[in-house]
């Protein structure tokens, strides 16, 4: 990707690796299989090239965030409720 006329750089690459590494924290201390989807959102730039290559990581300019409202969830109630405590866990992240 390109931000602002800069140089490419690996952030689909790296938000690829950081949604893995988020995914196996999770279902560590979860007992069902956590998605995890890498997103990133660019804040206050002028122009954003994004390669067509790069569909497995949405990429949004922050006036864009909205499209992901429309998106449904898979985990029920319960699930969030548990993800979102293991989420907040230091000692969950101290390993990772």
């Amino acid at each position: 990707m390109k931000v602002d006329h800069g140089k490419p750089a690996p952030y689909a690459r790296k938000s690829r690796a950081e949604a893995k590494r988020v995914a196996r924290v999770l279902e560590r201390y979860c007992d069902f299989p956590v998605p995890v989807e890498p997103v990133l959102v660019f804040v206050g730039v002028t122009e954003l090239k994004v390669v067509a290559t790069q569909l497995d990581v949405r990429v949004y300019q922050e006036r864009q965030v909205s499209a992901l409202a429309p998106l449904s969830g898979v985990l029920t109630a319960d699930q969030v409720e548990q993800v979102y405590s293991v989420a907040r866990h230091r000692q969950a992240w101290a390993q990772a």
